[in-house]
């Protein structure tokens, strides 16, 4: 009894770390700087992270299949440069439909390789992620592209006191929580993440299911590249650069698994809210630079070290169940 008191505490303690460590940074970036409690600060923090929180939501759905995405910066950047260069003449309602397409064909590409010659996702979006870069470095020949009047209207207008940015994420998050709560396609996706050959003897298409999370995940990213890209108001050659770390350390810190079948969006949001707390912490204290990635490193760090301890223990704790009953 008192070894599975031990245990219960255990998993309790790792479900909460990510709040502890939000907590613990709150606290002390509080105590350091003034500025970091003002409301204003709040709402930069909110309206920093939608981007991040956007695209961690469709990295959720290609966690929860056991894959991942390491092109989402990649296609940030080259949906960046499209808008600059092609898009600046059509009214932004036009323009959002294209992107989405851009970002889903990326995706498609992706879960071809994925699910046809059965590459792993992590070698295949290795290798898309350069050559979306490429592309767009080829495009915008390595200079700085400027967005439209239209796109960085939207980065500086705000609805009901509320800037665009975090309703596009709200948005987004709405129907990503109604698709994996609401719909047979979000029991669907938990059961080929949780058991991808029970999924299969049960029926369910395994590969239509990975195809589309992996568009999913590139439209999303297109969507990210819009916030991002009409808050900045440009587009440099690092635009969008390493944001798959960030992008993957919100979603695991939200209580997504990197081992597929468990996760969340809203968790994802909190993971999200919890790297742009960090950075913007940083930035009020005046941190060095250089600091920056060593701070997000161990993030990525906590982040898998809880993920895998969670993981261990559930495992040790249903073989106990098993024993029990047996």
């Amino acid at each position: 009894m008192n070894r599975l008191n031990t245990h219960t505490l255990y998993a309790l303690a790792l479900r909460l770390a990510p709040l502890s460590l939000f907590a613990a940074l709150f606290i002390a970036f509080g105590l350091l700087s003034d500025r970091f409690l003002s409301l204003a600060n709040f709402r930069n923090i909110l309206t920093q992270s939608a981007h991040v929180a956007v695209m961690a939501i469709g990295m959720t759905f290609v966690l929860l299949v056991r894959g991942v995405d390491l092109s989402v910066g990649s296609v940030m950047y080259l949906v960046a440069v499209v808008m600059g260069l092609y898009l600046t003449g059509l009214p932004l309602v036009l323009q959002i439909p294209i992107i989405l397409m851009i970002g889903a064909i990326f995706g498609a590409v992706n879960a071809w390789f994925v699910t046809r010659l059965r590459i792993a996702a992590f070698i295949v979006t290795l290798a898309t992620l350069f050559i979306g870069r490429g592309l767009a470095l080829y495009f915008s020949e390595t200079k700085m592209v400027f967005q439209s009047d239209a796109v960085q209207t939207l980065g500086r207008s705000s609805f009901m006191g509320v800037p665009w940015a975090i309703w596009i994420a709200a948005v987004v998050a709405a129907a990503a929580w109604v698709t994996l709560t609401q719909t047979p396609y979000g029991r669907q996706l938990y059961a080929v993440g949780a058991d991808l050959e029970s999924a299969a003897k049960a029926g369910i298409r395994v590969k239509p299911i990975v195809f589309s999370v992996f568009c999913i995940c590139g439209a999303c990213a297109a969507v990210g590249a819009l916030i991002s890209a009409s808050e900045v108001g440009a587009a440099a050659a690092t635009f969008g650069y390493q944001m798959e770390f960030p992008v993957i350390a919100a979603a695991v810190l939200g209580g997504t698994s990197l081992f597929g079948g468990r996760g969340g969006v809203f968790g994802s949001i909190f993971g999200a809210a919890l790297v742009q707390t960090t950075e913007n912490g940083l930035v009020m204290l005046n941190a060095n630079p250089y600091l920056y990635p060593l701070v997000n490193s161990l993030i990525i760090f906590v982040a898998a070290f809880v993920d895998g301890r969670r993981r261990v223990l559930t495992e040790r704790l249903e073989q106990r169940k098993i024993r029990t009953e047996a």
